[in-house]
């Protein structure tokens, strides 16, 4: 049985959604881990605007949401990879369809 969802809980969700995915680099960033994988250096060679300090926030506040998780790969040598949670995949999806919308009519 599906809860009944007040207004103002709706709005507050879709709000958040909204200003998450606004801030800038986010759908870029969701964008090039949607594949595989990829370590910092890989995302930003991706997005070469993006500056290495933005690119970091951008990352820790993805991880904070649940958007992306951050492996450290323990083998010689130490890497980090980043990659998408279920959360962010289905994210990118939706956010497929705006690049589908873009591609189409802009």
């Amino acid at each position: 049985m599906e809860a009944i969802r007040h207004p103002e809980q709706l709005c507050a969700k879709v709000e958040h959604a909204h200003q998450l995915v606004s801030r800038k680099w986010v759908s870029l960033i969701i964008h090039t881990l949607m594949e595989e994988p990829k370590r910092f250096g890989e995302i930003h060679g991706y997005i070469p605007d993006l500056s290495k300090r933005v690119l970091n926030e951008r990352l820790k506040d993805m991880e904070q949401e649940g958007i992306l998780i951050r492996n450290v790969i323990t083998s010689r040598p130490i890497r980090t990879e980043y990659s998408l949670t279920r959360k962010g995949v289905e994210l990118g999806r939706a956010l497929q369809a705006l690049e589908d919308w873009a591609e189409k009519w802009l």
